[in-house]
């Protein structure tokens, strides 16, 4: 069973764009894939600009500061290159932190995506939910504030996984992982005890869904798994309308974008064309910021 979340937060109204809007979809590598098949499945007429900031990858490391000094920048480098009605930010880590300096610094609407706890805790009969999320999203004082105010009721498990973000990057590149060590990484989310067990795994990252027909194969009891990609989708049609009638999208009006693309192999190139995105293109600019460690 698969249950959504309304994405967003409060933004800025702006101008209502073209009929046929630009939509940027953002993320640090490929988990942003998962929304961008569900806004595409929205409006199949926009034009889409996918983009990865693969030299950056991954976001988590990076300490606060760090992480919104390069999001806005990149951002700031799509948005005069290819100039968006609307931008996905398909990220929890960027979302926690870079959402409100990128409704700040540019004028179109900001979508993005927070941890699935409001909706998870109305979901679980158990009163057990988990949250998996990578480290960065686990420790944002953002994902604390989001239990307290609609999971107070309930156990709320967080786990932090340092490597399903790669290991669903593996799996788009044509190298999947073992099933032990996937099991390795969600075994955590699932707690059983004398008042009883997880029922509702919240995905906080939007790599995950990507593993998810392994998630469901591998998970030692049935749960409620939550995709934001779906509302995020939603999010995005209530804030710039249905498709346009009589317009369809032609095959060069969806671009990939990576910032570093040393991973773009074979494999990798045809899942993308599966999806929509036929043209791959790496960019070097001079947005490339030090990834910095946070000490």
């Amino acid at each position: 069973m698969r249950v959504d979340l309304l994405a967003g937060a409060t933004y800025n109204p702006a101008v209502m764009p073209s009929p046929v809007p630009t939509i940027l979809i953002f993320d640090s590598g490929l988990g942003g894939l998962t929304v961008f098949a569900e806004v595409l499945k929205a409006r199949p007429d926009a034009r889409y600009v996918y983009a990865a900031d693969d030299a950056g990858f991954p976001y988590g490391p990076l300490s606060e500061a760090v992480l919104a000094e390069r999001v806005v920048a990149v951002m700031e480098r799509l948005i005069a290159l290819h100039d968006p009605d609307i931008a996905v930010v398909a990220c929890n880590t960027a979302s926690t932190v870079v959402l409100p300096h990128l409704r700040k610094r540019f004028a179109i609407p900001f979508v993005g995506t927070v941890p699935a706890i409001k909706p998870a805790a109305r979901m679980t009969q158990s009163g057990h939910i988990s949250v998996l999320a990578t480290p960065g999203t686990v420790a944002r004082d953002y994902t604390r504030d989001l239990i307290e105010t609609y999971a107070a009721g309930c156990k709320v498990n967080l786990v932090g996984s340092r490597r399903l973000a790669g290991f669903a990057e593996a799996e788009l590149a044509g190298d999947p992982v073992s099933d032990q060590d996937l099991l390795d990484e969600l075994l955590p989310c699932f707690i059983e005890g004398s008042d009883g067990r997880t029922d509702v795994v919240a995905l906080s990252c939007t790599h995950y869904p990507l593993l998810l027909p392994r998630f469901q194969a591998l998970a030692p009891w049935p749960v409620t798994w939550i995709d934001p990609a779906p509302a995020i989708a939603r999010r995005v049609t209530q804030l710039i309308g249905g498709p346009v009638p009589g317009h369809e999208a032609d095959d060069d009006e969806a671009i990939a974008i990576f910032t570093d693309g040393a991973g773009i192999g074979a494999p990798l190139r045809t899942a993308l064309h599966t999806r929509g995105l036929s043209q791959v293109v790496v960019e070097s600019w001079p947005m490339r910021l030090p990834v910095t460690q946070p000490e």
